[in-house]
């Protein structure tokens, strides 16, 4: 009971601590911190008071009385850990952008994705939610009003977008125009992203689709504009003749674009005329997004976390490597790549010294000197994939290695070390390219102190980082510096990172298809 007890308690502290941070702060989602905020202190007030009364009567002796109350306490603890780890992590900007058919609203959102490629944005149609056509309905296609809010099927719209917003992935469909179904070909797969945006001729029609927007924006385009490009499209792309696409226009589109669309126009909180050609309204909506996200919420509560800043670049790679389906040869190749960008960033906050060069043109150039008394360590064995890049920043560094046996003890018995004999006097890189719980790496950092290295010269780089892995680390030593490419959504019932890129170390070296190999003991013998 003490071991749950004192477990439980130490998530639960971090957390409050996290949230009383987060208001203190006054980062957005203050109102849902302090909800999460008030249900944990309700429950750790609750768990003490139980508690505390069984250690009562521990002591009165009366064990008839104390069984019943161990029987209550097991079941409370029972459904505290039925309950999922509740982390804050960056809940969504969900903006919507509704207009009439070939307003430009596909172009205004692309415009908008392609300003913000330092932020994650996912782009959802409102097309993908289309009602699969029964029977009857296929033989009368062409009588079928697809701009109808009727053609659509809302409740699964308002499903998705909730999972969203309470940070779980989701399956969108992939409506098929040809067979008129959303099932003829795989979802697609959703995770929760710094900005969702909700694009669709009708997405602001529904209040409950409304209130869940941060932001409504409505393009508004000359209806023969919009006309033009229906005709072009559709003849085009859809092979259908012109007289079929007027006759569509007259009967459905242009009726429901008075009856639902253009009425929608008034609870937009930006118009953008012309569409993609308004370069200055699209500019100050992605100034605005960029405003409201601001940085990681983490890294505002810990100054010494660093997050490389996102690119398409970074995203593709991180795509990649956390595919499953990506062979060992691409894993590597993506990941040494996006290990060498992790390595320079570290060591971007190495000390340096000011240092005059004279160049071949007989100038003379003022720049910086790196730091001579570096040395890296690496947490074997996924540690020692980011060995290569370290090297080849820095030619000829000393490498440590540090095994520590993380299973079954949760990461905390060391069993062999190998560091310089002159550590204590050198700036170090710890290598780990996951942080999940973070005590494998508290144990390292530990072991560092105690050879003598100063906290501060600490420079701890990982690909991908657990906000609870993070808090453990930044609160035990406040003065190291955590480097990461991606902050992760959180931890699994496993302690497992999700949504992760899988066991890093099988998948680099290639040993995930071999049989396991057997744990180390203490006992082992390393020359």
């Amino acid at each position: 009971m003490i071991s749950i007890r004192s477990y439980y308690f130490a998530d639960c502290w971090t957390e409050l601590g996290y949230y009383r941070l987060l208001l203190d702060a006054g980062t957005r989602d203050c109102s849902s911190a302090a909800v999460r905020m008030g249900c944990l202190i309700l429950r750790v007030k609750q768990f003490v008071e139980l508690q505390d009364t069984l250690n009562l009567l521990k002591q009165l002796k009366l064990n008839h009385l104390r069984s019943n109350l161990t029987v209550l306490i097991g079941k409370w603890i029972k459904g505290l850990f039925d309950l999922p780890c509740v982390w804050l992590t960056n809940l969504l900007n969900l903006e919507g952008v509704a207009g009439g058919a070939a307003s430009g609203k596909t172009t205004v959102c692309d415009m908008i994705i392609h300003q913000l490629h330092d932020q994650r944005v996912v782009l959802v149609n409102q097309d993908s939610f289309y009602h699969n056509l029964t029977s009857e309905e296929l033989m009368q296609v062409h009588e079928y009003n697809f701009d109808h809010p009727d053609a659509f099927d809302t409740e699964e719209l308002l499903s998705s977008m909730d999972k969203l917003r309470h940070g779980e992935p989701v399956d969108i469909p992939k409506y098929d125009f040809k067979s008129y179904k959303n099932n003829v070909f795989p979802p697609r797969r959703v995770n929760p992203s710094d900005v969702i945006i909700l694009e669709g001729i009708l997405v602001f029609h529904d209040p409950r689709v409304r209130e869940l927007m941060n932001m409504k924006i409505f393009v508004d385009t000359d209806a023969d504009v919009r006309l033009a490009r229906r005709i072009r499209r559709d003849t085009v792309e859809k092979a259908r003749d012109i007289a079929a696409v007027l006759d569509q226009y007259s009967k459905f589109v242009k009726p429901a674009f008075d009856d639902f669309i253009l009425p929608t126009k008034k609870y937009a909180d930006i118009i953008i005329p012309r569409g993609g050609d308004n370069h200055v309204a699209i500019d100050l909506i992605v100034q605005h997004i960029r405003t409201k996200l601001g940085q990681h919420d983490l890294c505002k509560i810990y100054p010494n976390l660093y997050v490389i800043q996102s690119t398409f670049q970074i995203r593709g790679m991180h795509t990649l490597i956390r595919d499953a389906k990506t062979t060992k040869h691409d894993f590597v190749f993506y990941a040494d790549r996006l290990i060498r960008l992790v390595v320079e960033h570290g060591l971007g906050h190495l000390p340096f010294t000011e240092k005059q060069v004279t160049t071949p043109t007989g100038s003379v150039y003022s720049g910086v000197d790196f730091c001579k008394r570096l040395c890296g360590v690496s947490v074997i064995r996924s540690g020692e994939s980011m060995e290569n890049a370290l090297r080849a920043c820095c030619k000829g560094i000393k490498i440590g290695k540090i095994l520590i046996h993380r299973e079954g003890d949760n990461g905390q018995q060391l069993i062999y070390e190998k560091l310089p004999s002159d550590i204590s006097n050198r700036h170090v890189l710890l290598l780990d390219p996951i942080l999940g719980t973070g005590n494998s790496a508290v144990q390292a950092i530990s072991l560092l102190i105690s050879k003598g290295v100063p906290e501060p010269n600490i420079i701890f780089l990982n690909l991908i980082s657990a906000p609870q892995g993070v808090h453990v680390v930044c609160k035990r030593f406040p003065r190291i510096k955590i480097v990461t490419s991606e902050i992760e959504i959180g931890l699994n019932q496993d302690f497992r990172v999700v949504p992760g890129m899988g066991e890093f170390g099988d998948r680099y070296f290639g040993t995930d298809d071999e049989e396991q190999v057997r744990p180390l003991h203490n006992s082992c013998s390393f020359k």
